[in-house]
């Protein structure tokens, strides 16, 4: 036959319509949710939402607090950058930290779980031995270590709760002894109630709170009763109501919420009030960077506690919704991860640390609103303060050690070479080669991953 040199008729290939291809009549909105879901749904998606959502807060946070420290360190003969330097230096110090963490295997941060509460414990205690100590703003709770470098050690008992909790329960999980309500709560309960009454010798109510809110998320995750939970969350609130009612200082707090106008009988609102000033002037795209007035001695803590208010104020709505969207997408990161393990130490782990920097984050984002009282809590990965900075990224490398760990994740990593190296010299050419090749395309086919 014509166009065929064996006499064979030709073959009719089917024309294949690009993968953009627009069906007629299809809803592209109806589309763009069904490629979104397909995006969420593949394997490694926690673990880019967790690297890069907390590499994006911490290099987001430098720049400002390099923009909102300058005023604070000229006011104390500093040079400008001086706090920016110390927040670098332990964002370096973090950065090896996460590594570290997420290439630990599980085993070994189980292992790590009892020598980081006891060293957190002794820390913790140290802080009340008289010349150890310091005192910042009314709260003692800090160890001096050599000149401006100073340690918060109830940082670091966030992070031996968290561990020790979880192996904790994961240990009584496998004896099957969570069944029994004693199993529950003891050792869990009366370790979380010495590490807070060390934490409130120093007279730290909002660290407190992060820490109570860290053993609610693992007693909901070990599957508390309802009634169980209900009675913890009702004798937490009966202490912290006592502890809030005999304190001038944190009743004062509770009567700025809302507070729009720092006049005579709300004095101490100063902080509020100047943290909504920042918050309001900042329009839609904001004044720009470095161009704050807040930060120029009206709003008090600017780069700390305040930090938010600041960055409303230089880049505006824009600039907060960003930093909301990427808690947000850490979160529901940190959640899928619990969700997805079978392993219960992963699964408490992973939840305790999402409890952990979600409650912290919606704690300070809240006072900076006025809607909840201002507790002294840093916003994680984003406010001055290395003490905070260093459990925090740890914690980070946990979740990313996690999400590594998936079976489906793991298969879509080992998948993947490095374009340089040993193994891209050694591998196998002709048609070995190929078959590996068309082998993996199928297997990424089939796993989702592209």
């Amino acid at each position: 036959m014509p166009g065929s040199r064996t006499g064979r008729p030709p073959v009719q290939r089917d024309v294949r319509r690009p993968a953009d291809a627009r069906t007629p009549g299809e809803n592209p909105v109806a589309r763009l949710v069904t490629r979104t879901q397909k995006a969420w749904d593949r394997p490694l998606t926690a673990y880019y939402l967790i690297l890069g959502g907390s590499l994006l807060i911490t290099v987001l946070g430098l720049v400002m607090v390099y923009s909102a420290s300058q005023i604070t360190a000229l006011q104390l003969s500093l040079p400008g950058s001086y706090f920016f330097r110390k927040q670098a230096l332990a964002a370096l110090l973090g950065a090896g930290l996460l590594f570290a963490a997420s290439r630990m295997p599980v085993k070994l941060h189980r292992a790590l779980a009892y020598p980081i509460l006891a060293g957190a414990v002794f820390l913790m205690a140290l802080v009340q031995v008289p010349g150890i100590g310091v005192a910042v703003n009314g709260n003692q709770n800090w160890i001096s270590i050599a000149g401006p470098f100073q340690l918060q050690p109830s940082e670091f008992g966030k992070l031996a709760l968290v561990l020790w909790g979880a192996d904790l329960l994961a240990r009584k999980q496998d004896k099957n002894l969570l069944s029994q309500w004693k199993h529950m709560l003891v050792p869990l309960v009366p370790v979380a109630f010495m590490l807070l009454g060390l934490i409130m010798l120093g007279g730290d109510m909002g660290t407190a709170i992060i820490l109570t809110a860290i053993l609610f998320g693992l007693l909901w995750l070990a599957g508390a009763p309802t009634r169980l939970f209900v009675g913890v969350l009702t004798g937490a609130a009966f202490v912290g109501a006592i502890l809030i009612k005999t304190s001038p200082n944190r009743m004062a707090r509770f009567a700025c919420i809302g507070a729009t106008e720092p006049g005579s009988g709300t004095a101490d609102c100063w902080q509020a009030v100047h943290g909504i000033y920042a918050l309001a002037s900042g329009g839609l795209f904001g004044s720009g960077l470095g161009a704050s007035v807040e930060k120029w001695g009206q709003l008090p803590e600017a780069h700390t506690d305040f930090i938010f208010a600041v960055t409303g104020e230089e880049l505006g709505l824009a600039g907060t919704l960003s930093v909301l969207a990427l808690f947000a997408a850490l979160g529901y990161a940190g959640i899928r991860v619990a969700g997805r393990t079978e392993d219960p130490f992963v699964r408490y782990a992973a939840g305790g640390v999402t409890t952990w920097i979600t409650a912290q984050a919606v704690i300070n984002i809240g006072a900076v609103l006025g809607l909840l009282p201002i507790a002294g809590v840093p916003l994680p990965l984003f406010s001055y303060g290395g003490s905070a900075l260093l459990p925090t990224m740890f914690a980070i490398g946990l979740l990313i050690a996690f999400a590594r760990d998936e079976p489906a994740a793991r298969a879509a990593l080992s998948m993947r070479q490095p374009r340089f190296g040993r193994k891209r010299a050694g591998r196998p050419s002709g048609p070995g080669r190929w078959n590996t090749m068309r082998r993996r395309a199928s297997a990424a086919r089939s796993s989702g991953e592209r």
